[in-house]
Order: C-alpha cells, then structure tokens, then sequence
C-alpha cells in the first residue's frame, strides 16, 4: 500500500485526494495546505491527517507525495522530496522559470527517484486511442495536428496575475499533447496572442485568445489554438492528418441524445469543465504513478517532459511578444549548460 502526502488542497488537490483514495493501492496519509483550515477538511473527508509540507515531506512513514501547490514552489518541493527518499508525482508546470525548472532536473536527476509531471490529458481514453491508433499505423505517418482548446469562461484576473500566462499555464498542456503525438520537440514555434475576452486580462499583461503554429525537422506541421471563452462549453479536440488517413478525438458531450426535426439537427453541448471532462484521465494518470513506483514501470511523463513542454511555452511568450518565429534553440542553448 503506497501511502501518500497531498501537498496543496485547493480545487486541483481535491481532485487528486479522489484519485488516490479509489485507487486499491494508495492511500492519502496526511494533506497540506498554505491555509490550515482547508486541509484539516480534506484530510478529514478521506480520514488523513493534516499536517504541514515540511513534515509530510519528513515523515519517513509516507512513501510519496503529490505537488498541487502553487506553481512556484514546485521546483523546491520536488528537490525537497526527492532528497527525502520520496517518489513525486507533481502537477504542471514544473517551474514558472525554465532556468530553475532544468536546474531541478538536473539536480533531481541523480537521486534515482521516480518524478511524474501530471499531464493529464496524456491519460485521457480518447486521446490515448488517437495516440494507440497513430503507433499502430492507421493513418500512415503523421503529418499535420491541430489541437483546439477552449475554456468555457476566464478564471479570475488574481490569479491571470501569478499563472505565468496563457503559455506557461493552459497552452502548456497542448504543448505536451503535440509532443506525445508527434515524438518531438518542433525547429520553431510562432505565436499569435490577444485579448478579446477581458480587458483586464490584457492589463495584467496576459493574452486570453492565442494560436500556436510549430514546424519540425522533417517538415510536418502542428497547430494550436487556444481560447479562455467558449460559450457553448469545454472545447478539447484533436485533429491528425496522415500519409494515409486521419484520426479525430472529439469533444465530450453532456448526453449522447440528438433531436431530429423539421428544423433542423439538435445535439448535447460539450462538458462544461475540466472536472467533468478528465475526471477519468486523473484516476489513469495515479494509477499509472503507482505502477511506476511499486511495479517498477517507467514513468510516463518524465520531468524532461516537463522542461520540454516549458521551454516551449517560454518560446511561444517570446514569439508573441516579438511578432516573430522563435527557434527552439535559441531557448534551450542557454540552459542546456
């Protein structure tokens, strides 16, 4: 029984607490949080203890602990619980500094410890079919993707102020998408960004609506497109051209039901949040951590990964900002020392 510390009980936290107390082979010990009184609740709905991240990360009785703080104190705490002994399972992105993030893989790289960054969206059925289909040969080789995500609504301009931008927070996951389907980091990456949403969101220095275009070595071709409004619901597909055909993972809707009638073709809207959308896809993502670190499987997504989907993110905020190209290279050279 792998026994677990939540470190962070916000909304993100709780939805892991779900996940690791359904799963047969986890446990949640103990819960932390920078407010006290929210993780004496957590931690009372799955009968853990609350405790504080220094002793969660101290206490030689917890196997592993789950980040789902705020972002910028992942890099710390993965050192942190590393250098305990513990296995990491830590949410995106793993630094809102590229240098501190490759810094922390480096360090964290020769401790030997199992380092998982949870990139959910990896673990999602549709999506793992698309990516089983691809492996498989269906469509040929890949050549063209198209990844859509739409929020339903922006979150508050507070938090807009601390997420490091659209790039490094909600792009960020489609960056590790295009890189889980397409095996590669891209040659260059051109970014287009603008507020339409919120003007305050454009205030605080940040863009609410953005597209994304990334070529790679070989020649093919990945498009973004990223949205924090979508009246209609939560907006996540993904598109793949081939040599020989093209596979689709559409959105999911609230119910399958379609009315037909003289004036025309009704259907369900799609989800309307990320909980109800990837619910499943956190349970696989756990259990997938628990088979790497008690089954010895590899880990899924490495902290690499995550330093890879980061430095994309950073040369994505740069392109926008200079209403140019940027090569990957240029942003990797200066922390690949």
């Amino acid at each position: 029984m792998l026994k677990v510390g939540l470190l962070g009980a916000g909304r993100i936290g709780r939805v892991h607490a779900q996940a690791i107390t359904s799963h047969p082979g986890s446990t949640l010990s103990a819960v932390s949080d920078a407010m006290p009184e929210a993780a004496a609740n957590l931690a009372g709905e799955h009968g853990a203890e609350a405790h504080s991240s220094e002793e969660i990360i101290a206490d030689p009785g917890i196997d592993a602990v789950l980040i789902a703080t705020p972002t910028d104190t992942h890099s710390d705490l993965i050192e942190a619980a590393t250098d305990a002994g513990k296995a990491v399972l830590c949410e995106k992105p793993v630094d809102l500094s590229l240098q501190r993030a490759t810094d922390c893989l480096s360090t964290v790289s020769e401790r030997g410890k199992p380092v998982m960054i949870g990139f959910n969206r990896r673990f999602d059925p549709n999506f793992a079919a698309l990516k089983a289909g691809l492996d498989a040969g269906e469509i040929g080789k890949a050549e063209l993707l198209s990844i859509t995500s739409f929020d339903p609504a922006p979150p508050p301009v507070s938090y807009v102020k601390v997420s490091g931008g659209l790039f490094r927070d909600m792009m960020i996951h489609d960056f590790d998408m295009a890189n889980f389907l397409m095996g590669d980091v891209p040659e260059t990456i051109s970014a287009f960004g603008s507020s339409l949403v919120d003007a305050e969101i454009g205030a605080a220095g940040d863009v609410d609506t953005a597209a994304v275009t990334m070529t790679y070595a070989d020649g093919r071709i990945a498009v973004i497109k990223n949205s924090r409004r979508a009246a209609y619901g939560y907006d996540q597909r993904v598109e793949l051209l081939g040599s020989q055909g093209l596979l689709q993972a559409q959105n999911m809707l609230e119910n399958t039901v379609v009315k037909s009638t003289a004036d025309g073709v009704v259907g369900a809207k799609p989800t309307y949040f990320f909980l109800e959308r990837y619910m499943p896809a956190y349970r696989i993502e756990w259990a997938a951590f628990v088979d790497a670190v008690e089954g010895g499987a590899e880990v899924p997504v490495t902290l690499r990964d995550g330093v890879a989907a980061l430095a994309m993110a950073e040369a994505a905020t740069l392109s926008s900002q200079r209403e140019k190209p940027v090569r990957m290279e240029e942003i990797l050279k200066p922390v690949a020392k």
